[in-house]
């Protein structure tokens, strides 16, 4: 035991210098080493007994070294190029992994866009959207874009593209390890520069109504129209499937559903019917929560 703590109670005096030296080598030449860029999956059972493959959760273990120098990328030059973004890319409406964002601060701002709708709406309709496997299918070539239009320093931009280029994947599992296979979609489970990708890649999804609202914690996103804008609903669902089609992602119907709010001691009218959603499916679930009351 005394062995041991002395080694951690001097390795910060033996590793800090050469491990500073390569951060900034790597920084400097915009070069990510070939091992950071490399990750090992393992599958771990959702159930007790798994029998199919999407009854695992992948959980992808990356290198120490790596995520720590992300980490310095993402505090240092990601996070401060959100608070000036260019005008086609909006970070006010996302609430996770950002300094001040929270899902207390989510739910404040979804609660206090409701009851302002309801002074002036009868009604309002929510929308809970969920889309298919988000984190995995963003497209690299599609996030860099959207990256080079914040104010980065060229280095830090370059390092990033470097780091999303050639990383590549492996899965262990009952002993055995597959191949490395290159990967040119997802933000890279298991790293640090991943969650501050996302909401950069979702930043250019905005509603289109002026009175519509959408908020976003990471890939939950919420949509908002009041009663009066009920009309747009479809066109405002038909945006996000746009959207998330360019993107590489999928709208998932089967699990995005609305809700149809209404003031205390208001009774929803027959003209606040619950909207139709994409391609006319009327797949919700819980459909008697469409008669839920807001508390403003």
């Amino acid at each position: 035991m005394g062995y041991t703590l002395g080694f951690f109670a001097l390795a910060p005096l033996v590793f800090t210098a050469p491990i500073a030296q390569l951060f900034n080598e790597s920084l400097n030449t915009c070069t990510v080493p070939k091992q950071w860029k490399q990750a090992i999956i393992t599958p771990i059972p959702k159930i007790p007994h798994p029998s199919l493959p999407s009854q695992y959760r992948p959980i992808s273990i990356t290198p120490v070294l790596s995520r720590v120098m992300e980490k310095h990328i993402v505090k240092t030059y990601i996070y401060p190029s959100l608070l000036l973004p260019p005008s086609e890319l909006y970070f006010q409406d996302q609430f996770a992994f950002r300094p001040t964002g929270s899902t207390t601060a989510a739910l404040i701002a979804i609660l206090q866009a409701i009851c302002d709708m309801l002074n002036s709406h009868p009604y309002v309709h929510l929308f809970a959207l969920d889309f298919s496997k988000a984190f995995d299918t963003v497209r690299h070539s599609t996030l860099l874009e959207k990256l080079a239009k914040l104010d980065l320093p060229d280095e830090a931009y370059n390092w990033m593209k470097d780091f999303f280029d050639d990383h590549s994947h492996c899965t262990r599992f009952a002993g055995a390890i597959s191949p490395l296979i290159e990967i040119s979609t997802s933000v890279i489970q298991g790293s640090a520069i991943g969650p501050a990708s996302y909401i950069v890649n979702a930043s250019d999804l905005c509603s289109i109504g002026a009175e519509n609202k959408l908020f976003k914690f990471a890939d939950d996103t919420y949509l908002l129209i009041p009663g009066g804008n009920s009309h747009t609903c479809v066109t405002e669902l038909k945006h996000v499937s746009d959207w998330a089609a360019v993107n590489n992602l999928e709208l998932n119907q089967t699990k995005s559903l609305e809700m149809v709010l209404t003031a205390p001691g208001v009774r929803r009218g027959a003209d606040a019917r619950a909207c139709p959603p994409l391609a006319g499916q009327r797949h919700r679930k819980g459909q008697q929560n469409n008669n839920t009351r807001s508390r403003c």
